[in-house]
């Protein structure tokens, strides 16, 4: 396995940006830091953040190639909100290029944009990762940082309300993952409360 880290590490450089990279391994620093936390493989979490933004620097034109081309399936909030789309071509590319199985690693890494209902554990560690890792610098992240240290689950809550409120305050389409996401922990946490 830690072969394959360092085939992907050395293909990302050709596929991402320098500065993408370093965003990458930052998430893949909070990711093994959360799964150790958590209870989930840090290999896992590794290659899962990893691969997570492999696909982001692929132009619209690029990502809407595999949905046509090669059959990544994307429904129409995806295909109009191309920027989304980078996760589900990302895990196509893990089981194509590196030929990664684990259907719990592809749906981290496929979920990482919207989030879902029923996220796995390693779901939400590269979830939140992604929003936590050290050169992340906006309102509220050291709030978010603090609160991943004590509650996986609420700091998840928390990301997804921002995000929520973010993408309504820009005005761009919202896909229902993202709400089904969040009122799918909502309810764990309220049941967890009571």
């Amino acid at each position: 396995m830690t072969k394959l880290v360092e085939v992907i590490k050395e293909k990302l450089k050709h596929v991402i940006s320098a500065k993408r990279y370093i965003h990458t391994l930052g998430v893949v620093d909070a990711a093994c830091y959360l799964a150790e936390k958590y209870g989930e493989d840090p290999l896992d979490a590794q290659i899962a953040a990893l691969l997570h933004d492999y696909a982001k620097d692929f132009s619209e034109e690029q990502l809407k190639e595999y949905i046509d081309k090669k059959k990544v399936v994307a429904d129409d909030i995806l295909r109009e909100a191309h920027q989304l789309l980078h996760g589900k071509v990302a895990a196509y590319i893990a089981q194509q290029e590196f030929y990664i199985s684990d259907p719990n690693i592809l749906n981290a890494i496929e979920n990482h944009t919207t989030g879902r209902a029923n996220m796995s554990q390693l779901e939400k560690i590269v979830y939140l990762a992604d929003f936590i890792e050290v050169g992340r610098n906006y309102p509220g992240v050291d709030e978010l940082r603090l609160l991943a240290e004590e509650d996986l689950d609420k700091a998840l809550l928390q990301a997804l309300n921002n995000t929520i409120i973010y993408v309504l305050s820009i005005e761009k389409l919202l896909h229902p993952n993202t709400i089904y996401a969040r009122n799918d922990l909502l309810r764990q946490v309220e049941n967890f409360k009571r």
